[in-house]
């Protein structure tokens, strides 16, 4: 089992380091670099010295191996757009979109296990067709599409905020103030992060249930006198979390590394907005560590799905001990 978790960690490792290097040189790569705007307003002298300031004149490899000795020490640089560390600045807008991303998977849990539950347990009826048409066209909504319609909804109805994170006077406010605030700003982009997964986690769930109803033991509890409902929460529901499980750790990886579509459509001050301007800016040490706590959030996640798999299924420790 340790040695199972140890490569898993391993290549979640590499993962964050191959995505990042990928990252910095293909926008080292690409034509022009931050100072592109600079040179409608700078002579070439003044652009020439711009540029050796910060460190644009020196060849790719001098670069990537001076990054690369910086990330050793989990220095990513400093941000050529903000002038401050990449490091802080990821470590900020991380906080925004852990925030965002929690509440995002407590509203996708509760709102698709139970209807997973719900439907896997019934073979017919109108609740059951019902619930697998929503699932189906959450799931078929592009993200985009999906943030656009539900701030195109709160814009309409005017019963929450368009965007962002706290109101312009949000400076002025107490803390009570700030957190009623914080709440109105939170759940359109939630929403639009929350129902694709709620559709997974509902189908996953729906398929795994009726899967374990059909097992031997849960017939056989039945024959003891257990009632319907009794038997499917206390012998086919543990059974078909495992398949779940497997995937939560991904999800939750997904959720913290994928959330940049919906935070600048709503304009979240998170890491995919982080992320957006960097880009934009042909920020490279920015895109950089974007990219790195992207890979970080989504090899974690994916590390946390096997050891979640490796203690649900026995299956996954035998196979590792042979």
């Amino acid at each position: 089992m340790g040695r199972y978790l140890l490569r898993r960690l391993g290549f979640a490792l590499l993962l964050v380091l191959v995505v990042s290097s990928a990252s910095l040189l293909l926008t080292r790569l690409a034509p022009g670099d931050i100072t592109s705007e600079q040179a409608l307003v700078l002579d070439p002298a003044s652009l020439a010295k711009l540029r050796t300031e910060l460190g644009l004149d020196r060849p790719l490899a001098v670069q990537y191996a001076s990054w690369l000795a910086g990330v050793v020490r989990l220095d990513f640089g400093r941000s050529l757009l903000y002038s401050r560390p990449v490091s802080t600045l990821i470590g900020e807008r991380a906080l925004n979109t852990a925030m965002l991303a929690s509440v995002a998977l407590v509203l996708a849990t509760v709102i698709g296990l139970p209807l997973g539950v719900y439907s896997g347990s019934r073979s017919r009826g109108v609740g059951r067709a019902s619930v697998r048409v929503l699932s189906v066209l959450a799931l078929s909504v592009p993200p985009l599409i999906g943030s656009l319609g539900l701030v195109f909804l709160a814009a309409r109805t005017g019963w929450l905020p368009v965007g962002g994170m706290t109101s312009a006077a949000g400076i002025d406010q107490t803390w009570a103030q700030w957190l009623v605030d914080l709440a109105r700003h939170l759940p359109i982009p939630a929403l639009a992060l929350a129902l694709p997964l709620a559709a997974t986690l509902e189908r996953l769930q729906s398929q795994a249930i009726e899967k374990a109803t059909r097992e031997p033991f849960v017939a056989a509890s039945r024959a003891r006198g257990l009632g319907h409902a009794q038997a499917l929460i206390r012998h086919a529901w543990p059974v078909s979390l495992r398949s779940v499980l497997g995937l939560y750790g991904i999800m939750i990886g997904s959720l913290f590394s994928g959330s940049f579509v919906v935070e600048v459509i709503t304009s979240w001050p998170g890491l995919g907005r982080l992320m957006y301007d960097a880009l934009k800016a042909r920020d490279l040490y920015l895109v950089a560590g974007c990219a790195a706590s992207g890979a970080f959030f989504l090899a974690a996640g994916t590390w946390l799905a096997d050891v979640l798999l490796a203690f649900a299924d026995p299956r996954v420790r035998s196979q590792e001990a042979r």
